[in-house]
């Protein structure tokens, strides 16, 4: 199938519900229920902690309230599901409106007694990868004591950014809204919506599956393609080999 041709089946789906789509509108981000049963996000779990525990320097960087691990397309067909899922490409022909494709797909463990993220966008709106469609899926549940991204509703419609705004990008922010849901919830939001990860006072790290689709003659943050084993080229359908240009 062509690239519009992709697109146009996407686009004519549908499967996003209206009034999730109208609150991703709205707001700039959603929750809704993720592609797994309980029982496969608790092999997603465990999938999850063995690729962070094996995974290499290159492709781990230690900040200082988040750990994250760089390309889960390549870590196992536990994570398959996450990025090929139906309403979460709606919402990417909603937001980015072309052709599309994966940008990056990584882990983010937040961890225990940290402070909040800095409030951010995901790019600038002069960036060739603008629009942007990120999502978070939820290896544990996202509650207010442990992490919980958090969000400014309808600043995705702002000009301005928070870093030339806001004086302290960790603290509170007056309207902020955290993001909450039992694990296997997937936030899908818009790139230009302020947000990030709010305080773990928690004794216990909380761990996310995240990434972002990008227009398809944008940049992609990972190269899926080149360090792509070959039992994983093997098991992708047509669409995933779509959404990762391989």
């Amino acid at each position: 199938m062509l690239m519009g041709e992709w697109f146009d089946v996407l686009s004519a789906s549908a499967e996003l519900p209206a009034d999730s789509a109208a609150e991703l509108k709205r707001q700039g981000f959603v929750v809704v229920p993720g592609p797994m049963s309980c029982d496969g996000i608790k092999r997603l779990a465990d999938a999850y902690d063995a690729a962070v525990t094996s995974a290499n320097a290159v492709d781990t960087k230690i900040g200082s309230s988040s750990t994250r691990v760089n390309d889960f397309v390549n870590r196992g067909e536990e994570f398959d599901a996450v990025y090929v899922f139906p309403p979460l490409l709606d919402a990417c022909c909603r937001v980015i409106g072309r052709p599309f494709k994966l940008s990056s797909l990584h882990s983010r463990t937040v961890q225990p007694h940290s402070r909040s993220g800095e409030l951010h966008v995901d790019v600038p709106r002069d960036s060739a990868d603008w629009p942007l469609l990120s999502f978070i899926l939820m290896v544990d549940d996202f509650r207010p004591e442990n992490g919980a991204t958090r969000f400014v509703p309808g600043s995705h419609h702002w000009a301005c950014v928070p870093k030339d705004t806001v004086a302290d990008l960790q603290a509170d922010y007056h309207g902020q809204v955290l993001a909450c849901g039992p694990a296997g919830s997937l936030i899908i939001f818009n790139g230009s919506v302020w947000h990030d990860h709010s305080a773990n006072l928690s004794d216990k790290s909380r761990r996310s599956l995240q990434g972002a689709f990008v227009p398809r003659c944008g940049h992609a943050a990972t190269d899926f393609a080149t360090p792509m084993a070959p039992e994983t080229r093997e098991r992708l359908s047509p669409l995933a080999r779509y959404l990762l240009v391989v």
